[in-house]
């Protein structure tokens, strides 16, 4: 049986995002934008917790769409569609991506601890399907509320010598080290490790493409 035609890049570096996305039996390629986030965000003023990850999807599905036109991408990698995704959690009115340094994961893990936080992911897709024009984008966000355990400083400290909070949106995981430290969510599992299955789902059906045209693993 032929693979479907429809391709995919997914413009981010999250092992959990690439993961998700072969569970569901999607194939995708994978390009890394390099975006400064920080300066996105400075650049945009003030946003809200969901535009914040909202504008950051944006801005590395963009990123890559321009080198995917400009360098040659477009040669070496057979596309239809890209994928930009970012994460962050909301927490007494912040929003916190990854923890800079380990005593900031012990900080935040400690206001987090026996409470429940949203953690908003942005989708922002782009149709590369039209080469002769300007790829058209559009973007779409979810929210799951998240509730903690009330774990022990100790656990906090054993946690981030992991390293793993350093390299996640709020500093926890629901499907790694982190899971014992989740007791519930509302809303999107997928959501959670940083891609919205069916929010993803929904996005194509307004292109008119159905999940199962999505390329598969040769």
């Amino acid at each position: 049986m032929s693979n479907p035609d429809i391709r995919l890049i997914l413009a981010s570096q999250s092992p959990a995002r690439l993961a998700t996305l072969r569970a569901a039996g999607v194939e995708p390629q994978v390009l890394v934008s390099g975006v400064d986030e920080n300066e996105v965000i400075a650049q945009a003023g003030p946003l809200t917790a969901e535009q914040t990850p909202l504008l950051l999807a944006r801005a590395k599905a963009e990123s890559v769409a321009d080198q995917w036109k400009s360098m040659g991408f477009g040669q070496r990698y057979l596309a239809d569609l890209l994928l930009g995704c970012d994460s962050m959690l909301e927490l007494d009115g912040k929003v916190w991506g990854k923890p800079e340094d380990a005593a900031t994961a012990r900080d935040r893990w400690r206001s987090m601890r026996g409470r429940s936080g949203v953690l908003h992911s942005g989708h922002w897709l782009v149709d590369l399907r039209d080469s002769a024009t300007e790829p058209v984008g559009r973007g779409a966000s979810a929210s799951t509320t998240v509730y903690f355990a009330d774990i022990s400083d100790a656990e906090i400290d054993a946690y981030v010598a992991t390293g793993e909070p350093l390299l996640v949106a709020g500093g926890f995981t629901v499907d790694g080290l982190g899971g014992p430290f989740v007791t519930g969510i509302e809303g999107d599992f997928h959501n959670v490790v940083g891609l919205s299955l069916p929010l993803l789902r929904s996005m194509l059906s307004d292109l008119g493409i159905a999940w199962h045209q999505l390329r598969t693993a040769d």
